[in-house]
């Protein structure tokens, strides 16, 4: 069996071993708490950059449906301006015609 006195020697030294551990450990405690924060202000970060992005997406996809009802519109305004021009086409044509049928009796 041991000497009473080499067992408090050893207890002296791992009791001074443990308080070197705690003191060891203190700072990676700090820096994982540290990471954490750094990680919850990340995930803030990124919901806050996904809101905005689908927000511009939105915008987006509204600007085009406004852009294609505008193109639609045009599109039907000059159909109606080629008929019109054609109309105004036919009619000289008629006169045009009519005129001539005129110069030859």
């Amino acid at each position: 069996m041991s000497n009473p006195s080499d067992v408090e020697a050893r207890l002296s030294a791992l009791e001074a071993r443990m308080e070197e551990v705690a003191a060891d450990a203190a700072p990676a405690q700090h820096l994982a708490a540290a990471r954490d924060r750094d990680l919850a202000d990340l995930g803030v970060k990124v919901d806050a950059n996904r809101s905005a992005i689908n927000a511009l997406g939105e915008q987006t996809a509204s600007g085009f449906e406004e852009t294609r009802k505008g193109f639609a519109e045009m599109r039907g305004k000059f159909d109606q301006l080629a008929a019109g021009q054609q109309h105004i086409a036919d009619m000289l044509t008629t006169l045009i015609s009519a005129q001539d049928d005129q110069g030859n009796r």
